[in-house]
């Protein structure tokens, strides 16, 4: 995540140089893009689905609900029962193993978008032998950290479906590298989201302009998870469940450094030696 933060912050800085917007530097195609949304597990079944009732509610297009043993059946049922049609993806965050592969085949009956990573991240090849056994795409989230992974996980057939994230990646030029090879095989992308504040939420907003995102991503308005967020204007979702992506050089939202130096807890000064000597001036952070 590290190395993201700051190679995503060059990016910025390069489009910014030649003043254009981030998203057409990446080589994004898209002037919008389509928004999900991920609900945790609840105790009761009727508050994830008073969850849902509201987030569809505020026009977004896809819904995806945290699974794990004896919280997914009766679960994927009750949504079902009320929601037969709209967009449902189930994400396992790993929880099952390869043993509970009739358990997880109960699932092909819920119409899924696709279910999210419900193997340990280091099991691509179970991943496969699940894979085989489903109607249901699976998606690959934690086993992806890089294209030769990416590559491995589809030549093996483990995924149908395929979840970047810039942080888990290492910033644009690896996610590029990730999308371009599942564009290559006919794999969909989408992003997933890491609890971003407003700059990580606009670099996924101008990743997500690639041509082989086609899927929504976890790209929620800023206000889901901020009273108050680091940029300006905030995040926001349509009606219809889209952002529109900002069309300005750079990332297409303002750092608020008022709002960061409120939130800052520590801060740490360094000199840059070869400067001092040369200038008598030191560079700080």
């Amino acid at each position: 995540m590290a190395l993201a933060g700051v190679e995503n912050a060059a990016w910025d800085l390069q489009s910014q140089m030649e003043r254009m917007p981030l998203y057409r530097l990446l080589g994004g195609a898209q002037d919008e893009i389509g928004c999900g949304v991920s609900l945790g597990i609840q105790e009761q079944p009727e508050a994830l689905l008073a969850n849902i009732d509201r987030e569809l509610a505020a026009g977004y297009q896809r819904i995806k609900v945290k699974i794990k043993p004896g919280k997914d059946i009766e679960v994927l049922e009750g949504i079902r029962r009320r929601y037969p049609s709209i967009k449902l993806m189930a994400d396992a965050n790993s929880a099952y193993t390869l043993a509970d592969a009739e358990l997880i085949q109960q699932m092909d009956r819920f119409d899924l978008m696709m279910i999210e990573q419900p193997l340990q991240w280091d099991d691509i090849v179970d991943h496969a032998t699940l894979q085989s056994r489903l109607h249901t795409p699976l998606c690959l989230d934690e086993s992806i950290h890089n294209a030769h992974q990416a590559g491995a996980a589809i030549g093996l057939r483990a995924c149908r479906v395929i979840n970047i994230k810039l942080g888990r990646v290492g910033g644009h030029h690896e996610a590029r590298r990730v999308h371009d090879n599942c564009v290559r095989n006919q794999v969909p992308v989408w992003c997933g989201g890491m609890l971003e504040s407003g700059v990580g939420r606009a670099h996924n907003i101008a990743m997500s302009t690639l041509p082989g995102f086609s899927l929504p991503g976890d790209i929620s308005a800023s206000h889901r998870y901020w009273e108050e967020d680091i940029i300006d204007p905030p995040v926001e979702v349509s009606s219809r469940g889209t952002i529109r992506v900002p069309d300005t050089p750079g990332l297409g939202y303002a750092v608020r450094l008022d709002r960061v130096d409120a939130l800052t807890v520590r801060r740490k000064e360094w000199t840059d030696t070869l400067s001092l000597a040369t200038t008598g001036t030191a560079a700080t952070s």
